[in-house]
């Protein structure tokens, strides 16, 4: 299967589903804030979605994520 997240992509959406907040990912990936940004913004445009929780949902019904 063609898998649409890179794994730091991923890393930083099971954190996201884990109600951590961009600041938190950032510190604990080592991050800024704006690299996290940047990553949620491109999956959303992968997925052709506007929002955070819309590329939840789809990641999730792609299998892509699992809660």
């Amino acid at each position: 299967m063609n898998h649409i997240l890179t794994p730091r992509e991923k890393e930083i959406f099971n954190l996201l589903i884990e109600n951590l907040s961009t600041k938190d990912i950032a510190k604990k990936l080592r991050i800024s804030e704006k690299t996290v940004r940047n990553h949620i913004s491109n999956v959303m445009q992968k997925l052709g979605v506007n929002g955070r929780a819309s590329a939840v949902v789809e990641l999730i019904k792609l299998k892509e994520l699992s809660i």
